[in-house]
């Protein structure tokens, strides 16, 4: 394959609403099946020889990572986290510097349960249709809209739930993200961003197995999938 494929992990925020005891270590730093989440995610970034290389990015002030990630072959931690997740992938681009047609591919830390043919369809699907996309799942589920009170029932048809990892050619991610700094937009993940600069990211089927760890019992779900 000519195609360059780096990884870029962003793991720089505390996780505030999985921790449920104060003074708790960040949640990618938390144990499952006797290893810190972070490693899991990264283990299965390398499960794909196609990935050249993952960046994790943390905090300037982490003492954690490299420890947790020791051993790990193509593997590179970098203190260039920013104040938020866009951010620090800004910050991560802007370190690794990717040439323009690179193919960058984003996951969450707090995704650990990423099976190896989730993320074989999206890079095979990225690298054929040359635009790039994200791994999601149709909902299922009946959705309502409201606070306190059922505003209104959404239809579900056509809707889907955003999963990383995320792949966009290294270029095209960088201008999308700068454009939202430059906006003042609030990014929740990179395809957010490059729809706003007019690109239509391709939606691959992911996994159930492949969801974010948030709350505390998640952590409880995610080990018995491990």
């Amino acid at each position: 394959m000519s195609e360059r494929i780096i990884a870029i992990v962003p793991a720089a925020g505390v996780g505030a609403r999985a921790n449920s005891q104060a003074g708790q270590a960040p949640k990618q730093y938390r144990l499952l099946a006797g290893e810190a989440m972070l490693r899991h995610a990264v283990k299965a970034l390398l499960a794909d020889r196609r990935i050249a290389q993952v960046r994790v990015a943390v905090a300037p002030q982490d003492v954690r990572a490299d420890a947790v990630l020791a051993g790990l072959p193509r593997t590179v931690v970098r203190p260039c986290g920013g104040a938020t997740r866009a951010d620090t992938v800004l910050n991560a681009l802007r370190d690794a510097q990717p040439g323009e047609q690179e193919w960058v591919l984003v996951h969450d830390a707090a995704r650990p349960g990423l099976p190896a043919d989730a993320l074989a369809r999206l890079i095979d699907a990225c690298l054929s249709d040359g635009t790039g996309g994200l791994l999601a799942l149709p909902m299922s589920d009946t959705v309502k809209q409201g606070q306190a009170r059922v505003a209104r029932t959404v239809p579900r048809e056509g809707l889907w739930l955003a999963q990383t990892p995320q792949m966009f050619r290294a270029g095209a991610l960088r201008q999308a993200l700068r454009g939202a700094a430059l906006r003042g937009a609030a990014v929740t993940d990179e395809a957010g961003a490059m729809e706003a600069m007019g690109h239509a990211p391709l939606l691959v089927k992911g996994s159930a197995r492949n969801f974010k760890l948030t709350w505390p019992e998640d952590f409880a779900l995610m080990e018995k999938w491990l």
